[in-house]
C-alpha cells in the first residue's frame, strides 16, 4: 500500500512541475492567434516600442517656484524647529547609570 501512495506522490509533483513548467511559457502562448487573445482585443503593436526621450527637457519656468519672502520664512522655520528639537533632545538625555 505504501508504495502506491509513493508512487501516486510522484505523479502528482511530476504534474505540479510540467504545470508550473507550461505556467512560465504563458506569454508566448497568449500570443498565438486564437488561443490567447479575448474577443475585441485591440491590435498589439508590431514593434516594441522605442525608448523614452530622456534628453528631451522641459521648457524652463517663467516664474519662481518658491518665491525668495516664501523661502526665507520656510528656512527660518526649519531652523527654529532643528533648535528647538536639539534643545529637547539635550535635556532629555538620561543621566549613565553608575557601575556597581
Amino acid at each position: 500500500m505504501p508504495e502506491d501512495r509513493t508512487i501516486r506522490l510522484r505523479s502528482v509533483a511530476a504534474l505540479f512541475a510540467a504545470v508550473l513548467a507550461v505556467g512560465g511559457c504563458s506569454t508566448q502562448i497568449a500570443d498565438m492567434p486564437g488561443v490567447g487573445v479575448p474577443a475585441g482585443a485591440p491590435e498589439r503593436p508590431r514593434d516594441a516600442g522605442s525608448y523614452l526621450p530622456i534628453h528631451d527637457l522641459p521648457p524652463n519656468r517663467e516664474e519662481e517656484a518658491i518665491k525668495p519672502a516664501e523661502l526665507s520664512k520656510i528656512q527660518a522655520e526649519l531652523t527654529a524647529a532643528r533648535d528647538r528639537q536639539a534643545t529637547a533632545s539635550s535635556q532629555a538625555t538620561p543621566a549613565k547609570p553608575a557601575k556597581k
